[in-house]
């Protein structure tokens, strides 16, 4: 079990970030993602390997003024 912007969600062993980004339809360069505390740059979306107990935060970025 993960935990993703607080919600607890069970993924299959061996879950690549990008894929999960893209499953759920994230823009990916309107987002960050945050990992145990320590922010994944967009180039390594593809081979981060989501792990048991990770906590995740996606945060999207709204444009305004």
């Amino acid at each position: 079990m993960i935990t993703i912007n607080g919600k607890n969600i069970f993924l299959e062993d061996g879950y690549i970030l990008a894929e999960y980004l893209k499953k759920k339809e994230y823009p990916i360069q309107r987002i960050a993602v945050e990992i145990n505390g320590n922010i994944i740059p967009k180039s390594k979306y593809d081979t981060t390997i989501l792990k048991d107990n990770d906590i995740i935060e996606i945060v999207s970025f709204v444009g305004g003024g």
